[in-house]
């Protein structure tokens, strides 16, 4: 049985908190377990550097993201685990794609119209006003990423589909113009993953400032998690499910008959107070190992390094033969 190749990318300027880890790092490391699939994860640090423009959260935000999903049961022995800029084919084929791809068709990338919206809105004589070329073409280097590996299936959030469609059409223009090497990849949408509500109710976000911490100690995870919001309702009194985004985290880390448990616990009057010590328990219980291995990993960045080391290795010797056939498709050959 042939295996579905499946690639995932995770921006290098932040890091993760308890909503990555509920809404992408989880379900994605239960996927790459599977059987029937190769999976293929990157830290994407090129694409970091197009908004995040401090060299130290850059680098601390590399070490952090790959101690966390290596922390959270990434096996590096069945997933390709490697840091994108240390795959300079990437970076070749980025040029080279970007020398077919049409200007009208980075014209409609939904960020570079979203900036330009922007600058209209302000008033702005000059539309491209603060608009850099990584903002304005890094669908092309998102393609790069995509085509390079030849992946079949990208796991992305809705306000990323248009960068895998871009991925189709260069890869299809590619295709028609010089030879069939490319494959046209799929989107993937997870119709069941979990967006997990942060303190206040609204989406988890570090914009919002509502977010919990994966890597706190066990009473720090308490005091972030008693500043979810909830209602004057005092002890004894009824309380329903949708009275408090409590409700929904708890969810995201309890069985079904736990939480069919919780409920009827809140209507018979559980305590506020008492509800988020038992959150918060469920929290430290499911992150207690992986909690450990952080910490491990952290002490000893060297490791990490290998690790990625070991990745880009595995990874480039497929990127050099896939490049080659780019470079010979295109006429960049040897003189003979």
């Amino acid at each position: 049985m042939s295996k579905k190749r499946v690639l995932t990318g995770v921006t290098t300027t932040g890091i993760p908190h308890l909503g990555n880890y509920v809404g992408a790092i989880r379900p994605a490391i239960r996927a790459a377990q599977s059987p029937d699939v190769e999976s293929f994860l990157f830290l994407a640090d090129y694409h970091g550097i197009i908004k995040c423009h401090d060299p130290a959260m850059i680098h601390e935000s590399t070490q952090a993201v790959a101690a966390t999903w290596l922390s959270c049961g990434l096996n590096p022995e069945r997933t390709t685990f490697y840091r994108q800029s240390d795959i300079p084919e990437i970076m070749e084929l980025n040029w080279i794609l970007t020398c077919i791809t049409a200007k009208g068709l980075m014209n409609r990338a939904h960020a570079y119209k979203a900036a330009v919206q922007d600058n209209l809105d302000k008033g702005q004589e000059d539309q491209d006003h603060g608009v850099e070329m990584g903002l304005y073409s890094y669908p092309i280097l998102m393609s790069a990423d995509i085509l390079m590996f030849k992946a079949q299936e990208v796991p992305v959030g809705r306000d990323q589909i248009q960068h895998v469609e871009m991925a189709r059409d260069i890869a299809g223009r590619f295709n028609h113009r010089f030879k069939e090497i490319f494959t046209l990849p799929e989107v993937k949408i997870d119709e069941n993953v979990e967006l997990l509500v942060g303190l206040d109710g609204r989406k988890m976000s570090k914009s919002y400032g509502n977010t919990i911490p994966l890597w706190e100690s066990d009473k720090k995870t308490q005091k972030s998690v008693n500043k979810i919001i909830t209602n004057l309702k005092e002890p004894g009194e009824p309380k329903q499910p949708d009275e408090s985004p409590l409700f929904e985290i708890y969810k995201a880390f309890a069985t079904p008959s736990e939480t069919a448990d919780f409920t009827q616990m809140l209507a018979e009057g559980l305590a506020w107070g008492e509800a988020k010590k038992l959150l918060a328990a469920k929290i430290n219980a499911e992150l207690a190992e992986p909690r450990e291995r952080y910490a491990e990993l952290t002490a000893n960045p060297a490791q990490i390094e290998d690790i990625l080391q070991a990745g880009a290795a595995k990874a480039r010797k497929e990127a050099r033969e896939l490049l080659n056939q780019v470079r010979d498709a295109v006429g960049i050959r040897a003189l003979k």
